[in-house]
C-alpha cells in the first residue's frame, strides 16, 4: 500500500545516499522553529511597557521556538496587526489607552468579531479599579490578569510560559479535530469515488474514472490544477505495459518517454504505490497477473490524510479491478463462443471466414457514429454474430445452392429469422436478448416490404437496422456462392438506392460518410484462401 512519500529529506544513518518522504507535520520541534518563532502582540500606549517586557523575555524559548514580538500603541493599531496576521499566540493588553475601556473593547473585537478564540490574552492594567478582575474574566474571555506594578521578570516568564503552552496545546486539540473532520469528508470521498470506478464496466471506463477520480480524492480536480497535471491509466501484464487512457495538462505527455515506464517499473519493483517528485504512481493489483497503474504528474505535494486515503482508496480500485477482469472474462468467453457458434452457421452455407467479425464490427462503428452509447454499442457488437442463427435449420439443399430459389425455396429460406428468434427469445442475458430481436427483425425492410412481420421505418429495432446496413455491405464487398464481389463505387450506388426502401437511410448516410472505415474492417479480416 501507499506509503507517506512528500518531500524527500536525508535519512541521517549509515547510508547517507538513501532517502525518506515525509508531510511537514512530521518535522520535529527543531525544524519547525526554523520556520516560525511564537508571536507576541504588545498593545500598550507607553513605549517604556514594550521596551521592559521585550528586553525581559528576548531569550525566552518554548519547544526549541524562540519569540519575536509585533508591537501597537492603540486599540486601532492593534486591529490592523490581527487583521493581517491569524497566529499572534499571546497579546499584553492595556486596558487605558485612546478612551478608558480601549483594552476591553478591543479583547470583546477579538472574541466576537474576529472570530478568535485560540490567542491567549493577558490583560495588564496600571488602573485595577477600572477594570475589577472578576468581572473582566467572565464578561471578556480574558486568559490572565496582572497589574503592571506586579510584572516583573520572574512573573512575566510565568505567564507566558504557561500562556504559550496553553495556545500550543489548544492548538494540537484543533489540529486533531480538524485531522478527524478531514478524514471523515475524505472517507466520504473514497466512497464516492469507489462507486463511480466500480460502476466503469470496460476497461477504457476503468482507467478514465481513476484518473478522474483519484484527482476527485485529492481535490484536485479544480481547473487551474487541471491545467497543469497530466495523466495516463495503464495495465501491466506479462510484462509489458498497455496504455488504455490519458489526460492532457498544459502539455501532451509523450507516451513513449523512458521517464514515464521508469515510474511505472518503480511501482511494479516496489509492488506498491510511489510519490517521489512531482510524480504519483498508483499501484493498484488484479489477484490475477495484471496490474492497474495510475501516472499523475505535476503535484506538489500530498499530506498524511491524501497518503491514507489513497491507501483505502486503492482497496477498493483493486477489488473494482479484479471484479471487472472477471465480467471481461465472462464476457469474452461469451463472445468467443458466439462467434463459434456464427462460424457454424456461416459454413453451413459457405460463406465460413471472417463474415461475422465484420460484421460485427461495422455494426459498431454505425452504431457509434449513430451516437449510440458505449454500453449499447458494445451490445449490438456481441449480438449481431447470432443474426442468422436460424439458418442452423435451413436445409442444405436451399442454403447451398447457387442458383435463384424458386418460391417454396424462398418461403422455407424465410422462417430463418422466427426460428432465430424462437431459439433465442427465451434467454434473460441482454446479449441473447438483442441477439433475438436482431434475428427476427435483420430482414425487415425500412419501407415494411420485409420479412417476416412487414415492420415499417422505426418499427425496426435500431439493432436491427444497423445490422441490415452492415449485412449488405458485407454480402456486397464479398464473393458468394451466387455472386462476386461487387466494387466499392457499384456497393455505394446500390446502397444509396436503397436507402428509404430497403434500408434506414440514416444508416445508410452514416455509412457512405464512412465507408473508408468499413473498408478498412474488410481489410483487417480478411477471408481465407
Amino acid at each position: 500500500m501507499l506509503k507517506p512519500v512528500i518531500c524527500a529529506i536525508p535519512k541521517l544513518t549509515e547510508k547517507t545516499d538513501e532517502h525518506i518522504y515525509m508531510p511537514l507535520s512530521f518535522l520535529t520541534n527543531k525544524q519547525q522553529s526554523d520556520i516560525q518563532p511564537w508571536k507576541i502582540l504588545i498593545v500598550d500606549d507607553e513605549e517604556d511597557i514594550h521596551h521592559i517586557t521585550t528586553l525581559a523575555l528576548k531569550r525566552l524559548e518554548l519547544d526549541g521556538r524562540k519569540l519575536t514580538f509585533e508591537h501597537a500603541y492603540s486599540a486601532e493599531q492593534a486591529k490592523d496587526v490581527l487583521r493581517q496576521q491569524s497566529d499572534i499566540a499571546l497579546i499584553f493588553l492595556d486596558v487605558v489607552m485612546e478612551t478608558d475601556e480601549a483594552g476591553l473593547d478591543l479583547a470583546k473585537w477579538i472574541r466576537q468579531d474576529l472570530e478568535n478564540k485560540f490567542t491567549r490574552i493577558v490583560l495588564r492594567t496600571g488602573q485595577p479599579g477600572q477594570a475589577p478582575e472578576e468581572q473582566v474574566i467572565v464578561d471578556y474571555d480574558i486568559n490572565d490578569y496582572k497589574e503592571k506594578t506586579e510584572l516583573d521578570r520572574k512573573k512575566l516568564f510565568t505567564t507566558v510560559y504557561s500562556s504559550l503552552r496553553a495556545y500550543r496545546d489548544i492548538l494540537e486539540v484543533e489540529k486533531a479535530r480538524k485531522y478527524q473532520e478531514l478524514y471523515r469528508n475524505g472517507l466520504e470521498r473514497v466512497i464516492s469515488a469507489s462507486t463511480r470506478v466500480l460502476e466503469k464496466h470496460s476497461l477504457n471506463d476503468f482507467c478514465s474514472g481513476l484518473l478522474q477520480q483519484t484527482m476527485s480524492l485529492l481535490k484536485l480536480d479544480k481547473p487551474s490544477m487541471l491545467v497543469q497535471i497530466t495523466g495516463v491509466g495503464a495495465i501491466y501484464s506479462e510484462n509489458d505495459f498497455e496504455i488504455i487512457a490519458q489526460m492532457k495538462g498544459n502539455k501532451e505527455l509523450d507516451l513513449s518517454d523512458n521517464e514515464l515506464y521508469q515510474y511505472f517499473n518503480l511501482a511494479i519493483e516496489s509492488k506498491k504505490s510511489i510519490f517521489k517528485d512531482d510524480v504519483l504512481v498508483g499501484y493498484f493489483p488484479s489477484t490475477g497477473d495484471k496490474v492497474s497503474l495510475l501516472y499523475l504528474k505535476g503535484l506538489s505535494q500530498m499530506n498524511a490524510i491524501d497518503v491514507s486515503l489513497l491507501e483505502i482508496f486503492s482497496g477498493q480500485v483493486s477489488l473494482a479491478f479484479d471484479n471487472l477482469l472477471l465480467n471481461r472474462e465472462i464476457v469474452e468467453t461469451q463472445e468467443e463462443l458466439i462467434y463459434r457458434l456464427g462460424d457454424v452457421v456461416e459454413s453451413r452455407s459457405n460463406e465460413a471466414g471472417n463474415h461475422i467479425r465484420r460484421m460485427s464490427e461495422v455494426s459498431f462503428m454505425l452504431a457509434k457514429e449513430f451516437g449510440m452509447a458505449q454500453e449499447q454499442a458494445e451490445l449490438l457488437k456481441q449480438a449481431a454474430p447470432m443474426h442468422d442463427i436460424g439458418k442452423i435449420a435451413t436445409p442444405d439443399r436451399i442454403l447451398l445452392k447457387p442458383g435463384k430459389l424458386d418460391a417454396d425455396e424462398f418461403i422455407e429460406m424465410q422462417k430463418h429469422p422466427e426460428i432465430g428468434f424462437d431459439i433465442l427469445k427465451g434467454s434473460k442475458r441482454p446479449i441473447l436478448q438483442a441477439a433475438a430481436i436482431i434475428s427476427q427483425q435483420h430482414h425487415e425492410k425500412y419501407d415494411g416490404s420485409g420479412y417476416p412481420n412487414g415492420l415499417k421505418g422505426e418499427e425496426i429495432h435500431i439493432f436491427a437496422r444497423i445490422v441490415a446496413v452492415a449485412d449488405v455491405f458485407d454480402a456486397l464487398t464479398h464473393k458468394r456462392c451466387y455472386k462476386e464481389a461487387w466494387p466499392i463505387d457499384k456497393v455505394e450506388e446500390f446502397l444509396r438506392s436503397a436507402a428509404g426502401q430497403h434500408l434506414d437511410p440514416d444508416i445508410v448516410a452514416i455509412m457512405l460518410n464512412n465507408i473508408d472505415k468499413a473498408v478498412l474492417v474488410n481489410q483487417e479480416f480478411t477471408d481465407p484462401e
